[in-house]
């Protein structure tokens, strides 16, 4: 890395917030919503260096877009992901001894089949006893299918309209 990108972004750091939206504009060429201001150093230190050195290959963008496209990205382990499971204590006790995997109380009763339109065209999964299927496939989540839908992450149960109990939202 040369000594000018270096000292391009030791000089970020010390930016104000307001500063670094005005250098995101800039090297972006539109404005950000963010106001975080770690976030916003590390996305322009990114950029400066994408703009000296050139970015990710065609392959390599592609690559990253089949694996985010196929991940069925969860930020906390499900509630109760563990119980049952070999060797995995539950807190205040131990674990349930049946290995078998819990159905999703949120989820719609199994058989039901949810529809739901996006851009003019009408997709339909079927609820599973655990899971989904969405045109021949199983999915673990209504998330996996609404990405797989949209192209980017949604709340399964919201874009499905879909509320506790597997109740429709009114």
């Amino acid at each position: 890395m040369s000594e000018t990108i270096v000292s391009q972004i030791n000089a970020l750091r010390r930016m104000t917030v307001g500063e670094l939206r005005e250098k995101y504009r800039e090297v972006y060429g539109e404005d950000t919503r963010s106001g975080n201001k770690d976030w916003l150093w590390k996305r322009i230190a990114w950029r400066i260096q994408e703009l000296e050195h050139g970015g990710l290959s065609e392959r390599a963008k592609r690559r990253a877009a089949e694996l985010a496209n196929e991940a069925d990205i969860r930020v906390r382990v499900p509630k109760g992901a563990f119980d049952g499971a070999p060797g995995m204590v539950r807190k205040g006790g131990a674990g349930k001894s049946s290995g078998a995997a819990a159905r999703n109380r949120r989820a719609p009763i199994p058989g039901t089949t949810l529809t739901r339109e996006y851009k003019g065209v009408a997709h339909t999964v079927k609820v599973l006893d655990l899971g989904f299927e969405y045109e021949g496939r199983r999915y673990k989540s209504l998330s996996a299918i609404a990405k797989e839908i949209t192209g980017s992450h949604w709340n399964g149960n919201l874009f499905f309209n879909i509320s506790n109990g597997g109740r429709k939202r009114t």
